[in-house]
């Protein structure tokens, strides 16, 4: 069986189709999904027949719930999800003035290997299909009552990593008989798969990319990323100017401060050099703390003083606003708590 959540609306109605069956009852069909009906025998104005057939070739695969966690200030939660195949991925909601973000897992573990990161521990088990993505947020929406604002491909997993589905799902998100989130509200991080940023820039996608950085020469970078032993700082730097020049959009470098190791003055000045003149806007992040390492958040002192160099040099910054750290909402971290709990990778 399939589920439906995979299909785009010109690939039900083939379906449709292909079933001697009217077209126009693929629309009515989400119509009724994206207004959270998720069975079909409850879809009153369609045929029985139809139904019967809807329940013989697919599944809606919404993914049940299996733990949520409240931030103290109650802006930001975090949700364990399952899905049908008993594997479990993280989904986190902050809560903003403008409305809800939400932060996505797009594949279940990771396999880049980033030392900062609870995601990657136990490396990669599956990519979650377009579907799959998708139905984290209605899952979400359903619980919290209201729409989703804006989306942020940030949570377990490389995005560039499994290129096709997550493409497939932002075309899905955007579309009017889906979710209808605009490509501007949506931004995709990455630790920078170089042929695979060319690609979306060659796409002219409207969307926000945010290139995982975290140290502005190769040597230290090596240290912390292993996609640096495949694509340098140089590489990735051009094909983020190949992308702006493409998109006339900013690209947001994300630097993990970790505590006397890419912290220093001299790490910002290079930090600034090698950003001079490139149309961007760097995310100053604290890093997490992670079991499996000995990485330490920086003071509030290196990190003022980092941000203030980077304001000299022209290089507009910010420090993300720490949220969700009283309910291990970083990447990985409740999954794998979850895990080592139950004994099963998946969560079973």
């Amino acid at each position: 069986m399939n589920n439906i959540l995979d299909f785009t609306l010109l690939e039900l109605k083939a379906w449709f189709k292909n079933q001697n069956e009217s077209e126009y009852r693929a629309k009515q069909v989400f119509d009724f999904i994206y207004r959270n009906v998720w069975d079909f025998d409850d879809m009153n104005n369609i045929p029985i027949t139809i139904r019967k057939k809807l329940n013989e070739a697919f599944y809606i695969g919404i993914p049940k719930v299996v733990e949520i966690y409240e931030s103290s200030d109650k802006n930001t939660t975090k949700y364990l999800l399952m899905f049908n195949d008993g594997n479990v991925i993280e989904t986190v909601t902050m809560k903003y003035t403008y409305g809800y973000s939400i932060c996505l897992s797009t594949q279940v573990g990771c396999r880049m290997g980033c030392k900062f990161c609870a995601s990657t521990v136990n490396g990669m088990v599956k990519n979650l299909t377009s579907g799959e993505i998708l139905a984290e947020i209605l899952a979400v929406e359903k619980i919290i009552g209201t729409r989703i604002s804006n989306v942020v491909l940030m949570g377990s997993g490389e995005p560039l990593d499994n290129f096709n589905n997550v493409i497939k799902f932002i075309n899905i998100v955007n579309a009017d008989y889906s979710l209808n989130i605009g490509q501007r509200h949506i931004t995709l991080s990455t630790c920078g798969i170089v042929p695979k940023i060319k690609e979306i820039a060659d796409m002219k996608m409207q969307i926000t990319l945010a290139i995982s950085l975290h140290a502005a020469n190769d040597e230290l970078r090596k240290n912390i990323m292993p996609i640096s032993n495949k694509y340098s700082i140089k590489e990735l730097i051009d094909i983020c100017k190949y992308y702006t020049e493409k998109t006339n959009r900013r690209i947001t470098f994300e630097y993990s401060l970790i505590k006397e190791i890419n912290d220093r003055e001299e790490n910002a000045i290079e930090l600034s050099n090698l950003l001079k003149g490139t149309l961007c806007h760097v995310n100053l992040i604290p890093v997490n703390k992670v079991t499996d390492n000995t990485f330490e958040k920086s003071t509030k002192e290196s990190i003022i003083i980092f941000s203030n160099i980077l304001n000299k040099f022209g290089i507009q910054n910010t420090v993300r606003r720490e949220m969700g750290t009283d309910i291990n909402a970083a990447c990985g971290q409740l999954r794998r708590k979850y895990i080592e709990l139950k004994g099963d990778n998946r969560g079973e």
